[in-house]
């Protein structure tokens, strides 16, 4: 089957799919600045305290994310993200408004509570428009908003908390997302057949597609089932080793880089970018390979162990060497980002529709997990030693071992994966699936 399918998918999708993604990530690390910018002086917050609080999100982020999931599977991934936009938006601009830490506290919970489902809800409906081809790249351009987010909101919050304070920070960053849930609400839709602006021949050629691409997975009857699969929770241990490493360096970033170099907050936030220029670069060029050659597997693990080895390296330099550490952590953001795309294609192409997304969502969960360990753990062991280098150690390990599950997991889309077992036919990847010049976005990689 070589038709070409609709490149507007991508001009019309993407944009409005990767800015929601990235007003969702603004507070997830905007949080960090603001520890390191004041706000534990003005309101009598001890490191422990603060290492708790900017991971409270993630304990509220793993009990709603499956339950949102399936009810963007079974009703509306349109509906949930418009309320979830609403309701996020306005807990984030109300932190800039707290006046003691049960507020505090209150609020970051929440935040994960309305922010649980937005990921995993994500990246069913990009299921539903994008062929197992085309999906690494799909991921991509929605998670891009996470590194893409921090690259300009570091620079951003270095000047509003260094000119400004960081409760006017959290007010100005958090009202975007009431302006941009109506945007949402008008432009998408949740399945090609209920969108205006594509024809009738291009919605069935996409169905068709995607209905296809099931005939090699083997099927499964319902969640609990899923939920049993060994390669599935093999994913969620490695999830949550690489979410230690990314959450604790999202976090913990500006206040290791303020302490090693003693700079003001707009300094710190221009060095805060850095690591997300190179984070940006990996996921655009992994997210190529990984659909180039409809490999995930080999997309993912080096660059989770290269990031790990350069923590360790930021760990055995020493503050002493920050240039050196620096430079590391550069290397560590590419590593850290770069396999988003062709990781979270790997479970679309080991089970089917019908429970891929609430998979995504247990993975995803599982993972939050870990954001909480990472951010609450690397601030503790810091805040303990008096140094970064004990958090880059324990980063680094976590990432080793992400690496190495990595490696575990086969998706269908491997030559040596498990057989057909379902008595039909796995649909062809022509050229014209890969790198077609007319498939918009898909060019441009």
């Amino acid at each position: 089957m070589s038709t070409t399918l609709s490149p507007k998918r991508w001009w019309v999708l993407m944009p409005t799919v990767f800015i929601t993604y990235s007003l969702a990530y603004v507070d997830r690390a905007n949080y960090g600045f603001a520890a390191a910018g004041g706000m534990a002086e003005d309101l009598g917050i001890t490191p422990g305290i603060s290492a708790l609080l900017g991971s409270l999100f993630f304990l509220g982020y793993f009990f709603f994310q499956i339950p949102g999931t399936i009810y963007a599977e079974r009703r509306s991934a349109r509906r949930l993200i418009f309320a979830c936009l609403v309701a996020w938006s306005a807990l984030a601009t109300a932190t800039g408004l707290v006046s003691n830490i049960g507020l505090l506290a209150a609020i970051r919970f929440l935040l994960g509570v309305t922010e649980a489902a937005v990921m995993p809800a994500m990246l069913v409906y990009l299921s539903h428009w994008f062929t197992r081809a085309e999906r690494s790249r799909a991921n991509t351009f929605l998670i891009l908003g996470n590194p893409a987010t921090i690259l300009w909101m570091s620079v951003l919050s270095g000047y509003l908390v260094g000119h400004g304070d960081w409760r006017l920070m959290f007010i100005i960053e958090g009202l975007p997302g009431l302006a941009w849930a109506v945007v949402w609400w008008f432009t998408v839709s949740d399945r090609p057949r209920d969108a205006g602006w594509l024809s009738d021949a291009e919605t069935e050629a996409i169905e068709e597609r995607l209905r296809a691409e099931q005939g090699d997975l083997k099927e499964v009857k319902n969640y609990a089932e899923a939920f049993r699969d060994r390669r599935v929770w093999l994913l969620c241990v490695q999830y949550f080793c690489w979410s230690i490493g990314i959450y604790g360096f999202v976090l913990w970033l500006p206040s290791i880089i303020r302490n090693a170099q003693h700079v003001d907050m707009v300094h710190t936030g221009w060095l805060s970018a850095g690591p997300y220029v190179a984070a940006v670069v990996g996921m655009l060029v992994i997210s190529w390979g990984s659909d180039r050659v409809l490999n995930r597997r080999h997309f993912v693990w080096p660059p989770l162990a290269i990031a790990g080895a350069a923590f360790i390296g930021s760990y055995a330099l020493g503050p002493a060497h920050f240039a050196w550490s620096y430079t590391l952590l550069i290397v560590a953001g590419f590593g850290l980002y770069a396999p988003y795309g062709p990781f979270f294609a790997i479970i679309p192409e080991l089970l089917p529709r019908n429970v891929a997304g609430g998979a995504i969502a247990l993975v995803n969960s599982i993972g939050a997990l870990g954001g909480f360990a990472g951010s609450y753990g690397v601030g503790v062991v810091n805040g303990i030693a008096g140094s970064s280098a004990p958090g880059y150690l324990t980063m680094g390990l976590a990432m080793i071992a992400a690496a190495v599950l990595s490696l575990l997991v086969r998706p269908a889309t491997e030559a040596d994966a498990t057989p057909n077992t379902s008595g039909r036919q796995p649909p062809s990847v022509t050229d014209s699936d890969r790198y077609s010049p007319n498939q918009g976005f898909r060019h441009a990689l």
